[in-house]
């Protein structure tokens, strides 16, 4: 990098760069890797996803066909479980195209090993889907989508970018013109905002599945690590081997992500879905009755088992692990009555 170039870009050649990139030689996922996701922690996370999948299918009028999209299967954990799950459904899983984008060479051959017996198709692209009502999941996705940083320093604004020198990398700002910032966000921005996270790619998801979903009915249940102050703040953060590092001394080995602000991502759906609900992953899961499926399950396990049961859903629901921390957020069409998971 012989040059200047910003942050996304700098984020972006870090986790997805053909040769070196972070995710794509490397399956980061797991006790062994450098983070893990809720359905490692445990299967009733995706039994829970599985239900309100079911749930939803039948508010929708129990469609012949219906697209599930999963916006990066990780390990594949979750859409194997959620198959798993689905087979006393023999109805709802016949209706089932399931898709998975994914980039990742390396991640993709987990996949496919872990979901051999599961009739899935590999996208890299959603104009693939067939145009039927679609379901995306985006568990953990959205986070790992570079973003740009913009600030605001006597009343000019700046864009933050990387550089190299002797071999080190270092920060530098450039400056930027507010009409141009204003034109990446989609909206104006507010007096007493000096500081901007943003992340394109994710506008352009967002703007994307939010005009399928329009066309052709369904929604998207995200769930991910995030904030909903009006707001935004510097929320970078570098993981390697489960601990916090400079991402700027680890490029390449290490996972890049940010918390995303819901308040921005709600107004953005909200251009073209009149229905979003959003709620913490601890009350979803409650509300889901995660708790109810582990008090059945526990009655024919060990103490230790049971114990080991609880201790990890206590890890997903507790306000000071990930419940609170965690938001699920659900956007459709205003049509669809449904609200499974979600507080009135």
């Amino acid at each position: 990098m012989e040059k200047a170039i910003p942050l996304d870009k700098f984020i972006e050649h870090s986790l997805y760069d053909k040769k070196r990139g972070y995710y794509i030689n490397k399956n980061p996922i797991g006790e062994n890797g450098d983070f893990i996701t809720s359905p490692q922690i445990s299967v009733h996370f995706s039994e829970m996803i599985a239900i309100w999948l079911v749930g939803f299918w039948e508010k929708l009028g129990k469609p012949k066909n219906l697209n599930i999209i999963e916006l990066g299967a990780g390990t594949g954990e979750m859409m194997y479980q959620i198959n798993k799950s689905i087979s006393n459904f023999k109805q709802f899983k016949q209706s089932c195209n399931f898709y998975i984008l994914e980039i990742s060479p390396e991640l993709i051959k987990i996949q496919k090993k872990r979901n051999s017996l599961n009739k899935i198709k590999w996208i890299d692209n959603l104009n693939e889907i067939k145009k039927n009502p679609s379901i995306f999941l985006a568990n953990e996705f959205f986070d790992s989508l570079p973003v740009k940083h913009f600030i605001r320093e006597n009343n000019e604004w700046f864009e933050k970018y990387i550089t190299k020198k002797k071999n080190k990398y270092f920060f530098k700002n450039k400056k930027k013109k507010l009409a141009q910032i204003e034109k990446i966000l989609g909206e104006k921005i507010k007096k007493n905002q000096n500081f901007i996270e943003v992340s394109p790619k994710s506008i352009a998801k967002i703007s994307k599945i939010s005009s399928i979903v329009k066309k052709n009915n369904g929604g998207i249940l995200i769930i991910d690590y995030g904030y909903l102050g009006k707001k935004m703040s510097d929320t970078i953060q570098c993981v390697k081997n489960h601990k916090k590092v400079d991402f700027l001394n680890n490029i390449y080995e290490s996972d890049i992500t940010h918390l995303l602000n819901f308040n921005f991502y709600l107004k953005k759906f909200r251009k073209n879905l009149d229905k979003v609900k959003i709620t913490t992953q601890g009350e979803f899961l409650t509300n889901m009755g995660i708790f109810e499926r582990a008090e059945v399950i526990s009655k024919s396990l060990s103490f230790s088992k049971k114990s080991d049961l609880y201790y990890r859903l206590q890890r997903l629901v507790d306000d000071k692990q990930m419940g609170k921390l965690f938001k699920v957020m659900f956007a459709t069409n205003k049509k669809n009555k449904f609200i499974m998971g979600f507080n009135d």
